[in-house]
């Protein structure tokens, strides 16, 4: 009865007359919707809706209860397995229409804001990937060509400029290449993360380690009076190299995005079990929006700020720090400050 319903109002339809074949079904066709029973032979419905949100392919698809149990425990029970409806008998005709109706109509909308960040990632690759690399081999292509052709030309002075320039570029493409590379492997790590984190090298120094990078990263730019540290010493759960990753990424976003002669001050606070690194300068800033939206090859407001790079350091920082159970956060003030902190298991 519920099939010819279903059909006579357009819609096409699958039945199963147990839950083992419901199963089978479901993998086999990926329904936009499933209407399923509770009571059923070799697999009731809660089996059922438990086997397929094991399975990556099926656990998206919207699933409503059909049941005459309607007691409170058994719909506690199937909001708890993740039903997204519960429908007890007797039901109307337009109840169960209304409900499919429902599940469709925001399984479309959530479809098509996946669609739409998908795009929006692919037109971010687009645009970034080959200006980024546009950028510094321009660099490097322009500077040794005008070695090569004006050697005797040129002075001491500007060989030194033009060699500079060249091996300024080549560090920054080089810096680009390994960056798109490691956050290749962080997403490939991600879906499999490691069974142990890595544990520091012995005799790390935190406070050592985080005034170094940040002094290495406020050199080139010349900010290095607009540091600032308070920093408490403690021994984190995380390996030396990618701490010292997320310290260079955070950094480096704090001094692209604010203007020279402004503060930029790094802070840690640690509690019983945690450790918190906090970057705060006062630059540009981030919407709340923005900072929803923060993804790999995103760098916003770029026609208006024309700073280089990819945007990928942030969510390099951010998965590493996943990676070992950490955090990441970000609170932001447009035009004023924008603290990042991270927050890290400590040994």
């Amino acid at each position: 009865n519920l099939q010819a319903l279903l059909e006579a109002e357009d819609y096409q339809s699958l039945g199963a007359a147990n839950g083992r074949s419901g199963v089978e079904l479901a993998r086999e066709h990926l329904p936009d919707l499933i209407l399923c029973d509770v009571m059923m032979p070799e697999l009731d419905g809660y089996g059922v809706l438990a086997e397929l949100h094991q399975d990556p392919v099926t656990a998206t698809i919207p699933f409503i209860f059909l049941t005459a149990k309607a007691d409170k425990l058994a719909l506690r029970q199937g909001m708890e397995l993740g039903a997204d409806d519960y429908l007890t008998k007797p039901f109307t005709i337009d109840e169960v229409l209304k409900a499919v109706t429902t599940r469709l109509e925001k399984r479309a909308s959530v479809d098509k804001k996946y669609r739409q960040k998908l795009e929006d990632l692919r037109g971010s690759i687009t645009f970034s990937l080959p200006h980024e690399l546009r950028t510094p081999l321009t660099g490097i292509l322009n500077g040794s060509e005008m070695l090569k052709e004006m050697w005797d030309e040129l002075g001491q002075d500007d060989k030194l400029r033009m060699v500079d320039i060249v091996h300024h570029s080549a560090q920054r493409l080089q810096r680009l290449i390994l960056n798109y590379l490691l956050y290749a492997e962080l997403e490939l790590a991600a879906a499999a993360p490691p069974a142990a984190p890595v544990l520091p090298a012995p005799g790390m120094n935190l406070h050592a380690l985080v005034t170094a990078v940040a002094t290495q990263k406020a050199h080139p730019a010349q900010r290095e009076a607009d540091l600032s540290f308070d920093l408490a010493e403690a021994t984190l759960l995380i390996s030396e190299d990618h701490l010292r990753k997320i310290v260079e990424e955070l950094l480096d976003n704090a001094f692209k995005f604010s203007r020279a002669g402004t503060a930029v001050r790094v802070t840690g606070t640690r509690t019983d079990q945690a450790y918190t690194l906090a970057f705060v300068d006062h630059g540009i800033g981030l919407t709340v929006k923005q900072i929803a939206d923060i993804g790999a090859y995103m760098q916003f407001e770029r026609k208006l700020h024309e700073q280089q790079g990819s945007g990928l350091g942030l969510t390099i920082a951010r998965r590493l720090v996943e990676l070992y159970g950490g955090k990441l956060s970000i609170e932001s003030i447009p035009g004023l400050q924008t603290t990042v902190s991270v927050t890290l298991p400590m040994g």
